[in-house]
């Protein structure tokens, strides 16, 4: 079975946050994005702050997750962006067979 992750990034608005699901969905290195709003509160150069954002939550496998983290990068707005993965332990098989079927094919070496 392949390694499949679940990636977290937030963004500011949600036009931001549809463009980004737009663009790995389209690249197929996701196979759903969830938005979802959210509050948060970091400590960003020196003080603590607090903001409204969209939290992006990417369904795809782990293999595709620097070029994820690329995509990521080039079309987001932030300086240090919020880029985590989780592993999935476990998932329905006809969910997990419908992700593989949206995502790019593995590369066969």
């Amino acid at each position: 079975m392949a390694s499949y992750i679940q990636v977290v990034t937030t963004v500011a608005d949600r036009t931001t946050a549809e463009q980004l699901a737009a663009s790995l969905l389209e690249q197929r290195l996701a196979a759903c994005v969830q938005i979802s709003p959210c509050s948060s509160w970091y400590h960003w150069q020196g003080k603590i702050e607090q903001s409204e954002e969209m939290v992006c939550t990417i369904k795809t496998r782990h293999d595709l997750f620097p070029e994820v983290c690329r995509a990521i990068r080039a079309n987001h707005p932030y300086q240090i962006p919020e880029i985590l993965a989780m592993p999935v332990i476990a998932g329905a098989e006809s969910y997990l067979a419908w992700m593989e079927q949206e995502l790019t094919p593995h590369e066969h070496n």
